[in-house]
């Protein structure tokens, strides 16, 4: 059995979609300065690093992050690397690579690379899901759609089409992955997201691995 860890480590220098909150970590307590341990502050927002979106992340009174079964984020998946030089997954890609009766679904792009290469600052040129095959995804009656970036959604889109195209048929999404280092293939999924019962719920920081037997 072997086990990658697909989750992006937090730190104040793992980047942020554009108008999200920075990643801060601060010393609350500390032993050098005698006190009876160390503690540490976070402050970061719910869409960071690795995170899943949940419904009422886009649509007003929908199902909260507290509320997604588990039975959605653990089971088998299946990675599907996207050429390098795509930027949009299209309705056509998803025909061709995406089998019927699969349930979760990891796209594999050039967005690992930013991973892999430590890249501090957003980056505006990832690749994408188009609305048309977040439709079809849901045809499929997939359950959840993972990608290696911070949004799954077109930069800068004016309707968040595909969030929202998603979102309604209780897709999870599963945002900011790195699969740099994993092969295309069947996999488990374990991904468990922090389960924030306050707030609007409209998604949690998680950690993701992937085991393949």
């Amino acid at each position: 059995m072997r086990l990658f860890d697909i989750s992006v480590p937090l730190s104040h220098n793992t980047p942020t979609y554009p108008g999200d909150p920075k990643f801060q970590i601060q010393q609350w307590l500390s032993l050098e300065k005698g006190d009876s341990a160390n503690v540490s502050m976070l402050h970061f927002g719910a869409h960071t690093g690795t995170h899943i979106d949940a419904p009422a992340h886009f649509i007003h009174g929908a199902a909260k992050v507290d509320s997604v079964p588990l039975e959605l984020l653990i089971g088998a998946a299946e990675v599907i690397e996207v050429p390098q030089d795509c930027l949009v997954i299209d309705e056509n890609f998803v025909r061709e690579h995406v089998r019927t009766g699969t349930k979760r679904v990891l796209f594999k792009t050039k967005n690992s690379e930013f991973w892999q290469n430590n890249l501090t600052t957003f980056q505006t040129d990832y690749t994408s899901l188009s609305n048309e095959a977040a439709t079809l995804l849901a045809q499929l009656n997939v359950n959840l759609v993972g990608i290696d970036y911070l949004s799954i959604e077109e930069f800068q889109s004016e309707n968040f089409e595909t969030h929202l195209n998603l979102l309604s048929h209780d897709i999870v999404i599963l945002e900011g992955l790195n699969l740099s280092n994993v092969d295309p293939g069947i996999y488990e999924l374990i991904c468990l997201p922090l389960k924030l019962a306050g707030g609007d719920g409209d998604g949690a920081p998680a950690r993701a691995v992937l085991r393949q037997a």
